[in-house]
């Protein structure tokens, strides 16, 4: 690696420790709310520290589940949230918490959250990218339009599962749905989500020559000896399960997936290899300093939920990289 991409990880890095920082000392004190700036109690400590770990957890998925979306699919427009994995995970998630009393009772919920939610991205993955072909061959704007109108239905679904749900559960399931960040996680979901990251970057990082040269015409790729039916089942299960894990920690968020890999492509150039440790660092970074920016953001209401605030913030870069895009090839292809 060298000093530049050292650099690059150095700084991520070191945004990442102070967001959390951040997150730590940044809270609400006194019956109308104020915004306080200081150690937390004994009490409030795991609370905040709860807040961090989700965060952290969920932006590295996102993160690096865009890096292997837009390796896949060669879009730089690609993530799970615009591609409708989120919706698709969130759809499959919001089913299983349906029914999932039996399995709560045994204390497995998580489990199987967790895998409902993979099953939902990956078959939303697979609609999405048989709908993105144009001539046998994937269209990126034809990929976006697919994503979005997969992820306005699997938003539908999801909205008519809520309703069908007890008034007592009603409430919790709408609030997840707009993206929140637990500050009581659920630890062992966020030790698996951990645990996932590390081995999808390692899986990554040891690809990385494959995925640079697959980032080229699949003729070309295949001369320089690249397995692409094999790389594309990696990249298709670590993005989807990536997903899926992500969503089970904090909901559906928006756009952190699409703009850390950017982030970390800015700071590092191109090389998949390294692009794989920058992208989780870039993406827990993003998310932990917006939850950690929501404090101080109150309309009366409550706190701005996480998923409004990346969705606010990312939707504007996303629209200035698309129009980038196609200024600079001339059309809509990416």
């Amino acid at each position: 690696m060298n000093g530049r991409r050292a650099l690059a990880i150095a700084g991520l890095a070191a945004l990442l420790l102070v967001g959390c920082a951040a997150r730590l000392l940044v809270g609400h004190a006194g019956p109308d709310g104020a915004l306080t700036f200081g150690l937390p109690s004994e009490t409030i400590a795991p609370l905040r520290v709860g807040a961090i770990a989700s965060a952290a957890a969920a932006g590295m998925c996102l993160g690096l589940s865009g890096l292997l979306l837009q390796a896949l699919l060669r879009n730089p427009l690609a993530a799970p949230f615009i591609l409708g994995l989120s919706a698709g995970a969130g759809l499959a998630t919001t089913i299983a918490a349906w029914f999932s009393g039996a399995i709560a009772a045994i204390g497995l919920a998580w489990l199987a959250n967790s895998l409902a939610g993979t099953v939902g991205a990956l078959a939303v993955l697979a609609i999405v990218a048989a709908l993105g072909r144009r001539s046998g061959v994937l269209d990126p704007l034809t990929l976006i339009l697919a994503g979005t109108v997969i992820s306005t239905i699997c938003g539908a679904l999801t909205l008519l599962v809520q309703s069908l749900m007890p008034p007592s559960t009603r409430g919790d399931s709408w609030t997840w749905f707009m993206g929140q960040v637990p500050e009581i996680p659920d630890w062992p979901l966020v030790w698996v989500a951990v645990a996932l990251v590390a081995l999808c970057a390692v899986v990554a990082t040891r690809l990385g020559d494959e995925l640079d040269a697959a980032s080229t015409t699949d003729d070309e790729a295949t001369s320089l000896g690249v397995s692409l039916g094999r790389l594309r089942i990696v990249l298709f299960t670590g993005a989807g399960a990536l997903a899926a894990a992500s969503v089970a920690l904090c909901g559906p968020i928006a756009f952190v997936g699409f703009v850390a890999p950017h982030l970390a492509r800015g700071l590092m150039g191109s090389r998949h290899g390294a692009l794989a440790v920058a992208s989780p660092l870039a993406g827990a970074a993003i998310l932990v300093w917006a939850d950690a920016l929501r404090q101080g953001i109150d309309f009366g209401a409550g706190r701005l939920p996480i998923g409004v605030l990346t969705a606010l913030l990312g939707g504007p870069v996303f629209l200035s990289i698309m129009r980038r895009s196609r200024v600079r090839t001339g059309g809509w292809s990416c």
